[in-house]
């Protein structure tokens, strides 16, 4: 059961009150999983939910679905400061029964704030997802639903193959160099020691856990630039790369390519 603050609580019931008044008896059920469910939400974690829907969202009502997180992710609160929501609709035709890649209806992230306060409600590029797979994954795992019946009432099992390929999919290294430039250093060395960890060894950990199974496995010179990543995740330090800069893209090509020796080993052994 996860461990909420107050005001984690009072947020989480303000995600699910929108999605009552937005979507209404659309919803099949929504779901918690994420850092609140892996180990625990730490001071830069997101509240991550996942809504499932009978049929797909209308513009109109993403565009309702916009307008009110954006009001309440990242924003002053009372006690400080409301976490950032990340919030995933997907339609359950397109993911029942079962098929890759999966394809998903909605997504709020305060990465795409400036587009969607721009007016667009739909800024990404393509339907099909496959972080869906990993996505999918944690929510069953999680088993922790906010509304609506148990997710592995409502969701079939991920092939674990699927999963892999989502995991690996998108470490395009120049793209992945780049978010390095663009205030995501922190996530990118984050995302990809959480990438490796899952493909060599099937298992799901947060993204501190990842962090500390990846640590013992770097080499001692790249172990500086995850350790910083972790270390901000965590609260301990401030955001700071300037003295780690030249170490940043070294440490990305040798995880990108671990990560390919990991998933050519698995592919080897099916």
């Amino acid at each position: 059961m996860p461990d909420l603050s107050e005001p984690d609580r009072e947020q989480l019931d303000r995600v699910v009150e929108i999605v009552r008044d937005v979507l209404g008896p659309a919803v099949t059920g929504a779901y918690l999983f994420g850092s609140a469910t892996l180990g625990g939400l730490r001071p830069e974690s997101d509240l991550d939910v996942l809504v499932i829907v009978r049929r797909p969202a209308t513009r109109a009502e993403k565009e309702r679905f916009v307008e009110r997180l954006l009001a309440i992710s990242g924003r002053p609160a009372p006690e400080g400061r409301w976490r950032r929501v990340e919030v995933t609709i997907v339609a359950e035709p397109e993911i029942r029964p079962w098929r890759y890649p999966p394809r998903m209806d909605f997504q709020y992230g305060d990465w795409l704030r400036e587009a969607f306060a721009s007016g667009d409600p739909a800024p990404w590029q393509e339907a099909e997802n496959p972080d869906m797979a990993s996505l999918l994954t944690m929510v069953l795992l999680a088993d922790w639903p906010l509304l609506g019946p148990a997710p592995a009432d409502v969701l079939d099992p991920v092939p674990h193959w699927d999963l892999l390929e989502a995991t690996a999919s998108g470490l395009a290294l120049d793209e992945i160099v780049a978010g390095l430039d663009v205030d995501e250093t922190r996530n990118v060395i984050l995302t990809l020691a959480r990438v490796w960890s899952t493909t060599a060894t099937g298992a799901i950990r947060s993204k501190d856990a990842a962090a500390d199974w990846a640590l013992a496995r770097l080499p001692e010179e790249h172990r500086p630039v995850l350790a910083r990543a972790r270390a901000i995740y965590l609260g301990d330090e401030e955001e700071r790369w300037d003295d780690l800069r030249p170490r940043l893209q070294p440490h990305v090509e040798y995880v990108v390519e671990e990560i390919g020796r990991c998933r050519s080993t698995r592919v080897g052994s099916s």
